[in-house]
């Protein structure tokens, strides 16, 4: 893990972190929320996932380094129990809290903080090239070959294990056609063009089989 924490250290600093030994805490402080044995796909390798396409398509966001914190942050705090947006909320509050303690400007944590939250509904304003890409970098997944889109469904399943099947079925399925209406899964042209068509792809398959 010692190559992911530097990455850590290495976008905090570009952010402006002043305070060393604060970024370190912080960024073992979300490692071991990332590493909680009740995840299977919300883990470390989904950050490394996300915080590989954010390096990747870095020169179209204003503040990389930002998407990248916001990368940590945007699951830092993941209850399968919890409802609505809470979970995005606390993960919010979480990384706006360290990044503060490391110290951030105020500015760049309530910056972070909002990228984070809008994790929560995938829903990105056409000026904001940073939202996109954090967003867009969250469902990168969707756009897997069957196998790997299988393996992920899978495992958001058994983060749902104390959900009886009819209820996770019909929940899932709302959560699909949610993603399915939106006017397009990827907001970056470049990343549309390579991605959505097999994410569609998947999502509606993965639909079908949660028909009863």
């Amino acid at each position: 893990m010692g190559e992911l924490i530097e990455r850590w250290r290495d976008a905090a600093r570009g952010a402006g972190a002043t305070d060393p030994a604060g970024v370190d805490r912080a960024g073992q402080r979300l490692l071991a929320g990332w590493r909680e044995p009740h995840r299977h796909y919300h883990t470390v390798d989904h950050l490394t996932a996300v915080l590989d396409v954010v390096d990747g398509h870095a020169a179209v966001a204003r503040r990389p380094d930002l998407v990248r914190l916001a990368a940590w942050g945007h699951d830092a705090v993941y209850d399968p129990r919890a409802g609505g947006d809470a979970n995005e909320r606390a993960s919010a509050a979480l990384v706006g809290t360290l990044l503060a303690d490391a110290g951030l400007p105020a500015g760049t944590v309530a910056e972070v903080r909002r990228l984070v939250l809008l994790t929560a509904g995938h829903t990105v304003a056409d000026d904001d090239p940073d939202g996109a890409l954090l967003c867009d970098a969250d469902l990168a997944v969707l756009a897997g070959p069957p196998p790997v889109y299988d393996r992920y469904a899978a495992a958001v399943r058994r983060e749902y294990a104390h959900v009886p099947d009819p209820a996770f079925r019909a929940g899932r399925a709302a959560v699909l056609r949610s993603l399915l209406t939106l006017p397009a899964l990827y907001r970056l042209p470049t990343l549309r063009s390579r991605w959505e068509a097999a994410a569609r792809t998947n999502l509606s398959r993965e639909l079908t089989t949660l028909r009863p």
